[in-house]
């Protein structure tokens, strides 16, 4: 098969062993074909991961999700089992060293991103913030998921790759960033699992409720939970000063939070994903600095 060039960018870029996953995709797929008596569609959109409807041997639809095994696929994983179909989609099945889920499909399926063609920002922010409160779950103290102070290291990486400066990035970005999460990490109190990546685009329209889809499945405060939303859906909105200030009031008022750490968290994770856009070799890393620089404007 030939892959659309970009998911083979992204898989190769993330993964030192993507090239050889690619090449067994095809007879992955067929294994999960028959190992559910599935029949797959053709795919969505792909983006690292191999994602595709399809239908069972009851006529149902399903969606069937195909990814490099990792560390991130298998907290996804546990996340869902952790959610059990409350506020996020259901997992039906899987196989943690394969790499794949067998999910419900969720029905009509169009994201928040696209209710922006006919509803205002604002709305769609509090449909977000909504479905982020459904999400938040307490944690025992032996959790096995991914911490965002685990997270907030991966700047170091970032330091040992310019032999202690910023390369690429701006300099004054990065170090705002070390210092915000610095500060916030050793002020945070609530630990609840989060999404880690609740944007416009992953969270969908099941019957009657939006539903997230794709959690990474990550321990920390709930005011980090805000820091996909704001970096979404486009560049257009995410580096518009009015809409971001709005966004953070509306957040404010929905979720009860404190709106400077809500803002200083996007804003660090927004320097944090921009890296990470950078390690996987992704082509629009700066669009996340881009939304720092115009946070940092409303950061007092």
């Amino acid at each position: 098969m030939e892959w659309p060039s970009i998911f083979q960018q992204n898989v190769q870029g993330a993964f030192p062993d993507g090239r050889a996953w690619l090449k067994s995709l095809p007879e992955l797929l067929r294994e999960c074909e028959n190992r559910w008596k599935i029949t797959l569609g053709p795919p969505y959109e792909l983006s690292f991961n191999y994602v595709a409807s399809a239908i069972d041997a009851h006529g149902d639809s399903v969606v069937l999700k195909v990814g490099v095994p990792s560390p991130e696929l298998t907290s996804e994983i546990e996340a869902l089992r952790f959610y059990d179909g409350d506020g996020a989609v259901r997992l039906l099945d899987f196989d943690t060293k394969k790499g794949v889920l067998l999910m419900e499909r969720l029905i009509p399926g169009h994201s928040l991103s696209t209710r922006l063609d006919t509803t205002d920002d604002e709305q769609a922010t509090r449909i977000a913030a909504r479905a982020m409160r459904r999400l938040w779950r307490p944690l025992s103290a032996h959790h096995t998921f991914s911490t965002v102070e685990r997270w907030a290291a991966g700047l170091t990486k970032l330091r040992l790759r310019f032999a202690g400066g910023t390369g690429p990035f701006p300099k004054r970005l990065v170090e705002l960033a070390e210092r915000l999460f610095q500060e916030l990490l050793s002020s945070a109190s609530t630990t609840v699992l989060l999404h880690g990546d609740l944007h416009h685009m992953n969270i969908l329209m099941s019957r009657d409720a939006w539903t997230a889809i794709d959690p990474k499945g990550v321990a920390g405060e709930p005011s980090y939970e805000v820091c996909a939303l704001m970096l979404n859906p486009n560049p257009r909105l995410s580096t518009d000063i009015q809409i971001q200030r709005r966004r953070l009031a509306v957040l404010t008022e929905e979720l009860g939070l404190d709106s400077q750490r809500m803002l200083g968290y996007t804003i660090a994770h927004a320097v944090l994903s921009a890296w990470w856009g950078f390690e996987d070799s992704a082509t629009d890393w700066r669009v996340a600095l881009a939304c720092a620089s115009t946070l940092e404007r409303l950061y007092r």
